[in-house]
């Protein structure tokens, strides 16, 4: 991909395996990866099978697909220790301390990596969709990335796992799936698709009132091949698969009707699905096949009348054979594509609504009076006031101008003021993680961008081992380029979310960590037992996910409710200096009621944390620091 270079250094691809049920390999996101490995062809990694316990015995694996792609075995305990501190699938980069982690970097890794290999193979990139933004945003803010990375799978998993002595529940997650699947597509170029296909509705004397209802009163979606009857292919399906083929038809030189140049956009018929993520075969088909697949073939064996309540699926599952190379991809893993009957009805059924709504008080709170002061009134009536700790050391700094240029931030892109605030930034930071650190001591920087806090610590801290997780690949590789003119050997680069570092560590750190990102921040540093040192960022994006809820300490629950604590966050983003001073100020009060609803949760698990401002205030708007130790 553009701005990155091709490496040349040997990658090991680690693939964790539990056990094998009528050809389908366990863990899914296994069996997902080698499918993707078939269907790119790519033969750069060397693959590993990690198996259960010390085993190493080949005895356990049959059928292993492994046409073009050498696999052996390995224990866990035989991992590279940076292995060991990630969930798997994970890539490492020989010598072993820049490893990619987590299901949907590790697809897209071997994509870009399958791409260079052979740059012949545009196919292959263009599975990672328009701006290739497949799968990119990570599961923790992205409700698509984690249907596709973690919610299906692992439901299907445990779909396969049922015993069906009574009739089991279709699982929410392929219902979600089917919901997702019944949406308007929507593309970069969706206005003048759509305005082609009102022509193609009026060429076939059909209204897109009729249309609708047509599309509605089929249980799948019309199938068709390329050499099918043109006026009975549907706009979308001719769109879809152009892009597969080499074959493309020429854009027509007449001008089209008055009544599709002049129609409104409301009045434009919706395209429909042809593959996951609308009309492109994209990797989270790649990554959904396979999960589909053997989902399917326990439904046909057992529950076949089930398949009336995921109609759109199945057509899905379908028309995705129909794809080049999938057939051979899928015969080299040993899936055997299963026809299914043709459904006629659709199911009443609405699924279920999977989306992180706020809660029910949000919609209706009777007592809720908006505005940022009664909230604080509300607090203060509590005995909840605006409180910091003293700075330890206002006055402390790194002696900059004899560090090595590579560790200051003046070597990143950006102004010799910005630069000069992110040092005022990092003397903050590096003082309460040096006050705490101990030789031998694990730091782990989260949401570490290119690196400017952990290199440094690298720097200071020789004793220490410092980690850097970041899941923005081009970030981490600047911080690696700096890390290698240093000549820095207690550091390690992990790309991944940072749910899928499950190592030890003894301080985490986190320099503007956006939105709900510094409470996962946080809740990782307490599940470790971790001191932290967090400084949050971008408070108007924090709202309830599927990990954290707010408010988050008993405290504030008792005082405020979640729209309450949202005015909080709202106003805790308007600190900017062009601001007027009273809106500045307000806004830094409630940055520090938001940010001590976070220390009061954290004290409630048996920490000592302190809300400090950082010096001089003036090095950031978003100056606030959260220090915690355990007690």
């Amino acid at each position: 991909m553009k701005g990155i270079k091709k490496s040349l250094t040997e990658e090991y691809l680690y693939l964790d395996f539990s056990h094998q049920k009528e050809g389908c390999i366990f863990p899914l996101h296994t069996s997902v990866t080698l499918f993707l490995l078939s269907y790119c062809d790519c033969t750069v990694f060397k693959v590993f099978l990690v198996l259960p316990g010390e085993s190493t015995g080949i005895s356990l694996l049959k059928n292993v697909p492994s046409e073009g792609v050498e696999i052996q075995t390995i224990s866990r305990q035989e991992l590279p220790p940076i292995v060991q501190s990630c969930c798997l699938p994970a890539v490492v980069e020989r010598p072993d301390i820049f490893c990619r982690a987590g299901l949907a970097v590790v697809l897209r890794h071997i994509i870009q990596k399958s791409y260079e290999a052979d740059p012949s193979k545009k196919e292959i990139l263009e599975l990672l969709g328009f701006k290739k933004t497949c799968l990119k945003a990570c599961a923790e803010v992205s409700q698509w990335t984690r249907l596709c990375e973690l919610t299906v799978p692992l439901a299907v998993e445990n779909f396969l796992k049922e015993s069906f002595d009574q009739p089991p529940t279709i699982p929410a997650a392929i219902l979600e799936l089917e919901k997702k699947l019944s949406e308007p597509v929507r593309v970069h170029n969706d206005d003048k698709l759509r305005r082609q296909k009102l022509k193609q509705q009026k060429a076939a004397g059909v209204g897109p009132s009729l249309a609708k209802e047509k599309t509605k009163s089929k249980g799948h979606r019309q199938e068709t091949s390329e050499e099918g009857d043109s006026s009975s292919a549907s706009l979308e399906l001719k769109v879809a698969f152009s892009k597969l083929t080499i074959h493309k038809e020429p854009a027509s030189a007449n001008r089209e009707p008055s009544y599709v140049r002049k129609a409104k956009a409301s009045d434009l018929p919706p395209l429909d699905h042809v593959f996951a993520e609308g009309l492109y075969f994209t990797l989270a088909d790649i990554v959904l096949l396979p999960c589909i697949h053997h989902f399917l073939v326990i439904i046909c064996r057992k529950l076949s009348g089930k398949l009336v309540e995921f109609p759109l699926v199945a057509a899905w599952y379908q028309r995705i054979q129909e794809v080049p190379r999938v057939q051979t991809a899928a015969s080299q893993c040993g899936i055997q594509f299963i026809s299914l009957p043709e459904l006629q009805t659709t199911s009443s059924q609405q699924p279920p609504n999977l989306d992180e709504a706020p809660s029910a008080e949000e919609q209706n709170d009777p007592s809720f009076i908006g505005g940022p002061r009664p909230t604080m009134t509300k607090l203060m009536e509590k005995g909840i006031e605006v409180m910091f700790s003293p700075h330890p050391c206002p006055t402390w700094t790194l002696d900059w101008d004899t560090l090595p240029a590579a560790v200051s931030p003046k070597e990143g892109k950006m102004s010799s003021d910005r630069a000069l605030r992110k040092q005022q930034q990092l003397n903050n930071l590096v003082y309460m993680v040096t006050n705490q650190a101990k030789p031998g001591d694990r730091i782990v920087d989260f949401c570490s961008g290119g690196g400017h806090v952990g290199i440094v610590l690298a720097h200071v801290l020789p004793s220490c081992q410092v980690i850097l997780i970041e899941n923005k690949e081009l970030s981490l590789i600047r911080a690696k380029k700096r890390s290698d003119e240093l000549g820095l050997s207690n550091i390690w680069f992990i790309q991944a979310n940072m749910e899928y570092f499950t190592g030890m560590f003894n301080i985490g750190v986190a320099l503007h960590a956006c939105g709900v990102a510094t409470d996962m921040v946080i809740e990782h540093c307490l599940k470790t037992r971790a001191s932290f040192v967090t400084c949050p960022c971008c408070y108007g994006f924090i709202q309830n996910t599927s990990k954290v809820n707010f408010p988050k300490s008993e405290l504030f629950k008792k005082t405020l409710s979640y729209k309450e604590h949202m005015i909080l966050c709202r106003f805790a983003d308007q600190t900017a200096v062009q601001l007027p001073p009273q809106r500045r100020l307000i806004g830094k009060q409630c940055m520090c009621l938001v940010d001590l609803d976070r220390a009061r949760a954290a004290e409630e698990h048996g920490f000592s944390v302190q809300v400090i401002s950082m010096e001089p205030e003036s090095c950031s708007p978003k100056n606030n620091m959260i220090v915690g130790v355990p007690i």
